[in-house]
């Protein structure tokens, strides 16, 4: 009992300073920065990598084509190998209503070291950035000021590109990245998804990735505004080709090149790809887990023992203490899963779920423990990161 008095100690300091020290995290009002009517509305190319989208791009790709955006702006699908109609879904949406300008393009396989993600991203800027897409004139124009880069699961309020843009021009950032809010409707989603943005928040603090001068990076790949210039001073996609968590490493891009980069939370973005099993969470959190950890052993077994001695000790104290009869080991346990369940209430209610759920975020934690092991067995097993049919065995983060 000893030792886990000394565990439950340790566990409440760490969650003292997380909830004092670390970028308050767990604080939900990181929203589009201040932002006015620029005084020319600079031109945009959305770029949209999509593969075997069939099912969620009627709910995504008309809020990009009805964007009410003053401005010049297109739209570019990049079909990624799609063997469910993606490419021709996607003009059927264009043809059947009025809005911005689409072009669809399939380049084909993803070369070798790339991901395809960032295969197809590369295609869509180099078109954008040749002046070929649909114009007001005719001929090849101007390569557009900003490229908006997102996901073909996202969904956009028709004001999302026009506010992107307001809070880029009036901040001077190079990088403004909304995390959009994911799907949390499913019994499994609204016990994984909230804990997945906390968590992330918790590695990347938005205030600390936001203030000048920072050395944190971070952006959320499903809505990024890029000023082009940025885009090609970072050397991007290129330099980050084989990158299977391509958003952190194409800010991490932007910023060592002098970027200004800015990261937050969506109110008018959101994501409509469903989860509604365990397995398909688990698939989208094991992808890319170890890669996160740099596919270093060391890394792996550090981010286990934190995870027991921060999410996990706190309850097992709790219970053990009150078991025992040791008030020492049951306050330190319970005041550390007070503060735990206390910092979380703001993104549930951010997610717009029960209170209730707060407590269960020790059992969310063990669930995305076991995803991350898993990834570290799939990658020794030459699985990788494994994503609509294709795997990526040994991936690299710029």
């Amino acid at each position: 009992m000893g030792y886990l008095l000394v565990a439950a100690c340790a566990s409440l300091a760490v969650w003292l300073w997380l909830t004092l020290g670390q970028g308050m995290f767990w604080r939900t009002d990181t929203r589009l920065p201040p932002r006015h009517t620029p005084a020319r509305w600079p031109s945009v190319a959305i770029v949209v990598p999509a593969r075997d989208e069939a099912g969620v791009l009627p709910l995504s790709l008309p809020s990009l084509l009805a964007q009410d955006y003053p401005g010049e702006a297109e739209v570019i699908l990049v079909d990624d190998g799609s063997t469910d109609g993606t490419a021709a879904l996607a003009r059927r949406l264009a043809d059947a209503r009025p809005g911005l300008p689409l072009t669809v393009l399939s380049p084909g396989e993803p070369g070798a070291g790339w991901t395809g993600k960032l295969w197809a991203l590369r295609h869509g800027i180099a078109h954008a950035r040749s002046g070929a897409g649909v114009r007001d004139h005719p001929g090849p124009g101007p390569a557009p000021d900003y490229l908006l880069l997102t996901d073909a699961d996202i969904a956009h309020e028709p004001d999302s590109l026009r506010e992107l843009v307001c809070a880029a021009t009036a901040g001077d950032f190079d990088l403004v990245s909304q995390m959009a809010r994911l799907r949390a409707v499913s019994a499994w989603e609204r016990l994984i998804v909230p804990a997945f943005v906390y968590f992330f928040a918790q590695l990347y603090p938005f205030r600390w990735i936001n203030r000048p001068g920072a050395r944190t990076a971070a952006a959320a790949g499903g809505c990024v505004l890029l000023r082009t210039e940025a885009a090609v001073r970072a050397g991007v996609p290129d330099s980050i080709r084989q990158a299977v968590i391509d958003d952190v490493s194409l800010a991490r891009a932007v910023q060592r090149t002098g970027g200004r980069i800015w990261l937050g939370l969506a109110e008018r973005v959101d994501s409509v790809r469903p989860y509604s099993s365990l397995a398909d969470l688990w698939r989208m959190v094991s992808r890319s887990a170890y890669a996160q950890l740099r596919h270093r052993p060391a890394l792996l077994a550090g981010t286990v023992a934190g995870l027991v001695l921060v999410y996990l000790v706190p309850p097992a104290a709790l219970l053990a203490g009150l078991a025992a009869g040791r008030p020492a080991v049951a306050w330190a346990g319970g005041l550390a899963w007070l503060l735990m369940a206390g910092t979380y209430l703001p993104m549930l209610r951010y997610y717009r779920q029960p209170a209730v759920l707060a407590p269960f975020l020790p059992l969310t934690a063990l669930l995305y423990l076991l995803m991350t092991v898993d990834s570290a067995v799939q990658h020794y097993r030459g699985h990788g990161a494994a994503w609509k049919g294709r795997t990526y065995a040994r991936p690299g983060d710029a």
